[in-house]
């Protein structure tokens, strides 16, 4: 699973959070250089109490890693795209990172999440955002782990169940073609 991000949007506080790697959701402000894999347990929504390995690819967003995405993008199983609702030039970028991350591997939009990052401090509110009608299709949840944090992990522990279940979809039609 990737993630990308716009710069400065919180991603790797986010990504730190969802896999425990750290609970402290304060700090100065690192950009991830290239891509940082981390590795951990989750139970996706309805999985019961089964659990399932994520690989979460922190991404750069910065375009002098470019030539390096389509080797991250090989074989991912979905896309979360970080962005900060407060900086109104990241609305417009989720399109870019749409089409390359998203469009040109043909994911599904279940196999998609959008994260609008709140940064503690933030004055945006939860509500709609102006998305492109394409991107509006997405499921698109806030984050704020400073008020929010369990009902981010929700949010995330359901895209994970929608994206096995795309998973378990999308193997059982390729076994049944090759059993026809």
């Amino acid at each position: 699973m990737l993630e990308i991000r716009i710069a400065e949007s919180g991603k790797t506080v986010l990504a730190n959070f969802l896999s425990d790697t750290t609970e402290n959701v304060g700090g100065e402000y690192r950009p991830t250089e290239g891509v940082r894999i981390l590795e951990f347990e989750s139970a996706p929504e309805g999985s019961g109490d089964k659990t399932c390995e994520v690989e979460l690819w922190d991404c750069s967003g910065d375009f002098k890693f470019e030539s390096c995405w389509p080797a991250l993008m090989k074989d991912s199983s979905g896309v979360v795209i970080i962005f900060n609702p407060d900086v109104p030039s990241h609305l417009k970028e989720i399109e870019t990172w749409h089409s390359m991350f998203i469009s040109s591997q043909g994911l599904q939009d279940a196999q998609c999440l959008l994260i609008a990052h709140h940064k503690p401090g933030s004055g945006v509110e939860d509500g709609r955002l102006p998305l492109a009608s394409h991107l509006s299709r997405l499921p698109l949840i806030h984050s704020n782990l400073e008020d929010e944090p369990e009902d981010v992990r929700q949010a995330f522990c359901r895209y994970l169940g929608n994206v096995v279940n795309t998973m378990s979809e999308s193997r059982e039609r390729e076994e049944m073609s090759i059993i026809t």
